[in-house]
């Protein structure tokens, strides 16, 4: 089917933004704000949350579908090595959570982002955005290039780490959409999981030793929280469901983990795909990108009716 799309620049909330549409589905971003998605509508009706509004998305709290890097999630302290270097980052002022450990990298809300493509084929719209990566939190050059493309009632995001120096680079990214479906209580929503594996956390959200095999289920939120980690395994889509309205999340091959967040008492759930587990910059378990390479990873977040 041949959807009429567009790429248009325009104002969402005072701030710049640009916006894909492909038939019914629509995407707004906004480069010169951590290149954050703030608006999913399929049909008119919203599927992104944006609790605290922009401006505290520029105070650097997370909200829509941001991007998380250079590292997603939290690291277990101050100190950490990764491709052979030590990085210290005592006295650097670094986003934190409420234990004090660095928490969802150094681009929520940063300015700086250049748009390179905006264009529409075969139905489909398309936005390219890079930004250059070099500082003492993470001092390994890079340039990280996305590309959201809207198709059908897909919105896909292509995410890109190229190396700009001579130093290898961890890869330890990973996007935190905060979604909603709207029109229904949340304690009505069912969430869809793959078969997986369950990561054990400990008190501060630092994965344990402990490790169990889950089975694929789609239960009722209900009551229910979650902050919880998975390494995904052939299934690899997560969803919200409620009557025949659904928002599903694919990770694709680059993403080997996600993160189920589901807070107690906020309208919103989130189905995070992450490169590599949570403190996986402390632990040496990141992907690593040599000069002259880079790393890729893709995920998609479908909305409208589920089959």
């Amino acid at each position: 089917m041949n959807a009429t799309a567009s790429v248009v620049e325009g104002r969402f909330r005072g701030a710049p933004a640009v916006t894909l549409t492909a038939g019914d589905l629509s995407a707004t971003f906004l480069p010169d704000i951590g290149m954050t998605g703030v608006s999913l509508r399929w049909r008119d009706c919203e599927h992104l949350a944006l609790p605290g509004g922009l401006p505290a998305l520029r105070a650097g709290s997370t909200l829509g579908l941001p991007l998380l890097a250079p590292w997603a999630n939290r690291l277990a302290g101050r100190r950490y090595r990764a491709a052979a270097v030590d990085v210290d980052l005592t006295g650097m002022a670094v986003p934190v959570d409420g234990n004090g450990l660095p928490m969802h990298g150094l681009l929520v809300g940063r300015p700086g982002w250049r748009v390179e493509l905006g264009a529409v084929r075969r139905g489909r719209a398309t936005l390219r955005a890079a930004i250059d990566v070099d500082e003492p939190a993470f001092p390994f050059p890079h340039r990280i290039e996305v590309t959201a493309t809207a198709g059908d009632r897909r919105l896909t995001i292509d995410t890109t780490v190229t190396p700009t120096g001579r130093r290898t680079v961890p890869v330890a990214f990973g996007w935190h959409p905060y979604l909603r479906l709207p029109g229904t209580p949340r304690r009505d929503w069912r969430l869809r999981l793959p078969a997986r594996t369950h990561v054990a956390l400990d008190e501060r959200g630092i994965p344990t030793c402990a490790e169990d095999s889950e089975r694929a289920e789609t239960e009722q939120i209900g009551a229910r929280t979650f902050d919880d980690l998975y390494v995904l395994g052939r299934g690899r889509t997560l969803a919200l469901e409620s009557g025949d309205c659904s928002v599903e999340m694919t990770a694709g091959a680059g993403y080997s983990c996600a993160q189920v967040w589901v807070p107690r008492g906020r309208p919103f759930a989130a189905l995070e795909p992450m490169v590599a587990p949570t403190n996986a910059l402390s632990n040496g378990a990141t992907p690593l990108v040599e000069p002259g390479d880079a790393y890729s990873a893709s995920f998609t977040l479908a909305v409208g009716n589920h089959p």
